[in-house]
């Protein structure tokens, strides 16, 4: 493929979900300028993450894919990276000691500006305006000038990416992602309130290994690994003008890397077999991800595959099902069938947001968390029952304390929404709710485990 292959080759492919410039010299002056840009990730990079991903698709480890439904420009801030990613940390712990089983750790962020949307327009007021694709692409306020596609938009993007990462690099490897302190963030977000009583008991029971673990020798002064993390990032890739601009050839091996992000997905609204979005992701050695929804059929599926992950490698393609609380027994067992039949090897992840979207009665888009839950339990259940690994999940969420998704312990209610309802996009769980659905996947993750073990 790095012999035939280029970067551009999507443009002669037909495109959807993309924005038309209407200023090509703008365009191309803008592209041009990103292309002498540093990547923002290497190659090195990616093929550390398909190694461990490799070991999700063997059954061996577990991932956890979570952050912004759309990162915004104004919302930009170190303090928004830092709590995310913390919840994060705290969800993998969790589900490192439920599951017993090594987490890969993977952000929606740095690069998760662009958003696919229903209609290419929308109405306020008897004005029509075309709609809002994303701070990389135009602007979220409903005026003529903002909903005009800016090539300029995709620097901007870059250097929030770049700082992103910059943050977040530190964070994993400074210290700051000690274990000991993780965990004493959720061992403190579970004390004293009587609905975490359970999970706060779990919670000591982590307290109790580590310092096990620590009277053995076994801490972040004497263990590298245990104030270090890997901690990757992600986004759609979808705006493919800016995903030609940080593409690059690995100097060793003469393969594309795409050097927006580590790992890139494609949407379930973007994977057409002969479309641009699906040429530009199978050219480059990246992790891949695939978004599959209710209209996937198993013939669709295995040709995708064909094209994205011809080699059949272990760790270059998840695919990331999508289907709905109650729905995923319609959809989900004939995919498994249809890719065990013939051996392909990938990594099975759940993404039990999009499928789960509703508008409440303030008319308040929304996701109720148990069908965010249920989605998950039905996803492990029918993995089990086919003998199959469930091997992530894939989440919208936010470090922030928001009101966008009702449910949970602490119960956000449809008149709660209102007060912190902050998402230019799709609704999020909060840190609360994140940390709560850790602690039940890690349930059904345990429970996984211990079946294979006994299996074994």
């Amino acid at each position: 493929m790095a012999n035939t292959w280029n970067k551009s080759d999507w443009r002669s492919k037909p495109r959807v979900q993309m924005p038309e410039y209407l200023d090509k010299s703008a365009l191309n002056a803008a592209t041009e300028r990103l292309a002498s840009y540093p990547p923002l990730v290497f190659a090195g990079e990616a093929r550390r993450l398909t190694r461990q991903l490799g070991e999700v698709a063997n059954g061996n480890a577990f991932l956890l894919q979570g952050g912004d439904c759309a990162e915004s420009f104004a919302e930009f801030s170190a303090d928004m990276i830092r709590d995310t990613y913390k919840v994060m940390l705290q969800m993998a712990v969790v589900l490192t000691f439920g599951g017993k089983t090594p987490v890969v750790k993977i952000g929606r962020m740095a690069g998760q500006f662009a958003k696919p949307r229903s209609a290419d327009y929308e109405t306020v007021d008897g004005v029509e305006l075309p709609s809002y694709r994303g701070d990389i692409i135009n602007g979220f306020e409903f005026g003529k000038e903002s909903r005009i596609p800016d090539p300029d938009r995709m620097l901007r993007a870059y250097t929030q990416a770049a700082a992103s990462l910059n943050l977040l690099r530190a964070f994993s490897q400074g210290g700051f992602a000690d274990i000991k302190r993780v965990h004493s963030w959720t061992l403190e977000s579970t004390k004293g309130a009587t609905e975490y009583e359970e999970y706060h008991a779990l919670a000591s029971k982590i307290s109790e290994s580590l310092e096990f673990m620590e009277a053995a020798g076994v801490s972040g002064k004497t263990v590298d690994s245990m104030k270090r993390v890997d901690f990757y990032t992600s986004h759609e890739a979808l705006l493919l003008e800016y995903e030609e601009a940080l593409c690059r050839q690995d100097s060793l091996t003469g393969q594309w890397v795409a050097g927006s992000g580590h790992m890139i997905w494609i949407g379930d609204r973007t994977r057409q077999p002969d479309g641009a979005h699906v040429e530009f992701c199978k050219g480059v050695i990246n992790p891949i991800g695939l978004k599959c929804g209710p209209t996937i059929t198993p013939d669709d599926l295995l040709g995708l595959i064909d094209s994205l992950n011809p080699e059949n490698e272990a760790g270059r393609l998840t695919l990331i099902a999508r289907f709905g609380a109650g729905k995923v027994a319609d959809h989900l067992p004939a995919l498994i069938r249809a890719v065990e039949a013939e051996g392909r090897k990938v990594v099975w992840s759940c993404d039990p947001m999009h499928g789960n979207t509703v508008k409440s009665a303030s008319g308040y888009k929304t996701r109720p968390f148990d069908k965010v839950l249920a989605e998950v339990q039905e996803f492990f259940q029918i993995h089990k029952s086919e003998g199959t690994h469930a091997g992530g999940v894939h989440f919208e969420m936010t470090g922030k304390d928001v009101t966008e998704c009702v449910g949970g312990l602490r119960a956000v209610s449809d008149e709660d929404l209102s007060s912190r309802y902050h998402t230019a996009c799709d609704p999020r769980l909060n840190a609360s709710q994140s940390l709560e659905l850790a602690f039940l996947v890690a349930r059904e993750l345990g429970a996984q485990t211990e079946s294979r073990r006994i299996a074994v």
